[in-house]
């Protein structure tokens, strides 16, 4: 992968933007779903499918691929829309989120949509699933090994089957497996760390025998960075600890538990109506926030 440019940058973070649009579009289609977790780890899925994945959106089988599993199936809207803009399926077909006979369902269904590494819903099985497939991969002794990606929320290291799956990944050294956390502080309820305190994460996840980074996660170069070091660690897993910001891009939605699980129309209108949720949301973000791209003036 190597350094990115400047122009580099500059091009992943307006395809960044363009997947926050075309997520935020398909919730208000839908009139239901995930809006805060998807807009906080669009820079992070952009990262991966432009840059870092190993795939080929026309063969997603490909035996060579990488493997992304996500395992907080409920942001699946940015997955959705970062598969569509890198070609798995027509940009036009998120429109269909959450709609009935649809191929994007509200959770990811594996068999319904080619490029889907699992079925994802209930939280905390995501790194199982993981440890599993990076240990298989390991077993068969293939020449050239795939790496194994899986996108965990915060909210969901509640679970306990989360450090079974941490305990076997250490006690394996998978070090053919990174995982990132979507730190974004919040999850249904409230704050993470009033509904169940999970400092200190870093030593906790040491502890359990994995390579631990802390990053930005809407900063492109630290997140190709941290991916590369995780690559060059042969004697353990690496766990990312991406600090995001829920709701990135609209204000009235960033930082508020309350669009955990709301779409633009449906969320908390202290600060914008209801009926106007959906709209002040794509000016923001077709405007960068006031500061005009040529292509969406």
């Amino acid at each position: 992968m190597g350094h990115l440019s400047d122009k580099e940058v500059k091009t992943l973070e307006e395809k960044a933007n363009d997947i926050r649009i075309s997520l935020i579009e398909s919730l208000i289609e839908a009139k239901s779903g995930h809006s805060a977790g998807p807009l906080g780890m669009a820079d992070i899925f952009t990262a991966f499918y432009f840059h870092i994945l190993k795939h080929d959106p026309k063969k997603p089988d490909w035996p060579e691929r990488d493997r992304l599993i996500l395992s907080n199936g409920h942001i699946c809207p940015v997955l959705y829309a970062t598969m569509a803009h890198s070609g798995y399926f027509p940009v036009e077909e998120l429109k269909t989120l959450r709609k009935f006979g649809s191929r994007l369902q509200g959770h990811p269904h594996r068999e319904k949509l080619p490029g889907l590494e699992t079925s994802s819903g209930p939280l905390g099985s995501g790194l199982s699933q993981a440890v599993g497939m990076a240990l298989a991969d390991r077993m068969d002794k293939k020449e050239k090994s795939n790496f194994f990606y899986c996108f965990m929320g915060d909210g969901e290291l509640n679970a306990g089957q989360v450090w079974e799956a941490m305990m076997l990944a250490g006690k394996e050294r998978l070090w053919n497996l990174i995982s990132v956390i979507d730190r974004n502080n919040i999850q249904i309820d409230g704050f993470t760390e009033d509904i169940m305190p999970l400092e200190p994460l870093r030593e906790k996840f040491e502890s359990f025998g994995w390579h631990v980074l802390d990053i930005d996660g809407h900063n492109f170069e630290a997140i190709v960075d941290a991916v590369e070091q995780g690559k060059a660690i042969y004697e353990k897993p690496t766990m990312i600890i991406a600090h995001t910001i829920p709701g990135k891009g609209i204000d009235f939605m960033e930082r508020r538990f309350e669009w955990h699980g709301n779409p633009p129309g449906k969320g908390i209108d202290d600060r914008v109506s209801k009926d106007k949720q959906g709209e002040v949301a794509l000016k923001e973000l077709r405007t960068l926030g006031g500061k005009i791209r040529s292509e969406h003036e």
